[in-house]
């Protein structure tokens, strides 16, 4: 039988563990010490348990942390890794370092994507499952970055709330004492808009949210993303307008740019409608193209004049810098390669 990991289990469910093969309970407290904040990657590098406590956990568990399988690494210091998750899958996480201080890591949620945007790459592989707790938070741990990581976005494949538990789950292991100990404020999680999970997540976590908007018309938001037909951009901001947003944690809006579809004036000013009265900012993004793709990378005049119209009806407006352009920087794009050659 192949044996469980212990990697990706909370403080109550390492309890369990030690509670069912017979171990003192501060054992468990131990064990997520040496998962969590430790650079070991095997049972029996946890020298402070007893032998015998060591062999009884060997018998039945894995330390169950997975080193990622390859790397590519470009000019401007962006990393991509290329992991397997535990059900075989490829998926992909980029490390962002950026002035020394503030050092990202993106990570992906799911195999795939049941949302089928039309301008993600992740999109065309479908949905092939969610990822465990354990997948998403073995993203940073098994990096040899991971004690240099400052903030972490969950904005890699697939969709977070599409995968609601198991996001809640990793971010309890992220913030908690007994884990990772990260303030929930370096942290952002990245939806479309599923508002169901999405009022969960905000009663249940800390963690700043960010709203993939990319179009205020809903007509055609339709057009680019399925997600618009059940839960409607106008829907998802008036739900976040009932949140208090007056204190640290941030709401933000990512939109990218397709040249001569979305930065029109009408856009600018449905945008300012929209976010009238909600505490929040934009982020603008450059499209990365991908193989195939209708739409196209807007020019630098087009995205600057955009943010300075957007600026001037009093919307905090920034441009987010492009990274890792020679090295497959549209997201899921690696991952695929990689179930293309596996195929052949």
């Amino acid at each position: 039988m192949t044996k469980e990991g212990l990697f990706g289990k909370t403080l109550d469910e390492l309890k369990e563990v030690v509670s069912t093969i017979g171990l003192p309970k501060f054992t468990a407290s131990q064990i997520a010490d040496w998962l969590y904040k430790k650079d070991v990657n095997s049972i029996d590098e946890m020298h402070n348990l007893s032998k015998s406590a060591r062999n009884k956990l060997n018998e039945n568990y894995t330390f169950g942390t997975n080193a990622p399988i390859s790397e590519q690494k470009s000019s401007d210091g962006t990393k991509k890794y290329l992991f397997t998750s535990e059900s075989g899958n490829f998926i992909e996480t980029a490390y962002i370092p950026a002035d020394g201080k503030r050092n990202t890591l993106c990570v992906s949620s799911q195999v795939g994507c049941k949302m089928a945007c039309e301008f993600c790459m992740t999109g065309r592989q479908h949905f092939n499952g969610n990822l465990s707790a354990a997948d998403i938070v073995n993203q940073l741990r098994s990096l040899p970055e991971w004690h240099n990581v400052s903030n972490i976005v969950y904005m890699g494949m697939g969709e977070p709330l599409d995968n609601l538990e198991e996001v809640l789950k990793s971010l309890e292991i992220l913030t908690s004492d007994w884990g990772m100990q990260m303030s929930p404020r370096r942290i952002t999680v990245s939806t479309i808009g599923v508002i169901s999970a999405m009022k969960i997540f905000l009663e249940k976590s800390k963690a700043n949210l960010a709203i993939s908007m990319h179009n205020p018309f809903s007509e055609e938001r339709k057009d680019i993303m399925p997600v618009e037909n059940a839960n409607p951009i106008a829907d998802v901001i008036a739900e976040l307008k009932k949140h208090d947003w007056d204190g640290q944690r941030r709401v933000s809006f990512e939109y990218i740019i397709f040249e001569g579809l979305n930065h029109s004036q009408k856009h600018i000013n449905k945008i300012a409608s929209l976010l009238n009265g909600l505490k929040s900012r934009m982020n603008l993004i450059r499209f990365h193209e991908i193989p195939d793709s209708k739409f196209g990378t807007t020019v630098d005049e087009h995205l600057f004049d955009f943010q300075a119209k957007l600026k001037a009806k009093g919307i905090v407006t920034t441009i987010r810098a492009s990274r890792g352009q020679d090295i497959d920087a549209a997201c899921g794009l690696l991952s695929t390669k990689a179930m293309q050659n596996k195929a052949k």
